[in-house]
């Protein structure tokens, strides 16, 4: 026999197995009465509603719960950097304790011991900012109305027009976002 007369012959058979399956479907159906199917489709119907309730409940719980978390998240986004400026007023009040212990100290120590206290607090603060990308925006250079506030303007033999010729106060950004811009005085010819 050649291969296609195999392939109709199976085809037929695959054919006639389907009919027959639904031929018992519908036999079996035709058994049942119509309040049987009635009951039997009351039922079906039941079970999707109660599935559809579920999922639904499911769901409104879901979204009630990412709702909470999303408002705990924004509560406390702020905690670790809280945590970490916590190292710099400890050092700050173990400075002003120091100069309360040290009444016998002469005043050049004192001072000496103070500035060093403050440099410390200042290091640590450096290092909480780094922690959480917060940097010192570069004054070095030309004036960039994005990232400079510029409070004067300086004639200076030693600078080009527009760039930076002082630092009035420093500026920060959080990871590329400006969080205050850098006093700056600019040279104008």
């Amino acid at each position: 026999m050649s291969e296609e007369k195999k392939d109709e012959v199976l085809n037929e058979e695959v054919a006639e197995q389907e009919t027959q399956e639904t031929c018992e479907e519908s036999c079996e159906e035709k058994e049942l009465s119509p309040e049987e199917k009635i009951a039997q489709l009351e039922a079906k119907l039941k079970e999707s509603e109660d599935k559809y309730l579920r999922v639904h409940a499911d769901f409104e719980n879901i979204k009630k719960r990412l709702e909470r978390e999303k408002y705990a998240a924004i509560d406390y986004a702020s905690e670790k950097f809280a945590k970490d400026l916590l190292a710099p007023i400890d050092t700050l009040e173990m400075a002003l304790a120091a100069e309360e212990a040290s009444k016998d100290l002469a005043s050049d120590e004192l001072l000496g011991k103070l500035k060093e206290g403050v440099e410390l607090t200042i290091k640590n603060f450096y290092t909480a900012f780094e922690k959480h990308d917060i940097s010192t925006v570069d004054t070095d250079g030309e004036f960039d109305p994005n990232f400079h506030d510029a409070v004067m303007q300086i004639d200076s033999p030693d600078h080009e027009d527009g760039q930076i010729v002082a630092q009035l106060q420093k500026g920060y950004k959080l990871k590329e976002r400006l969080l205050r811009p850098a006093m700056v005085s600019i040279c104008k010819k």
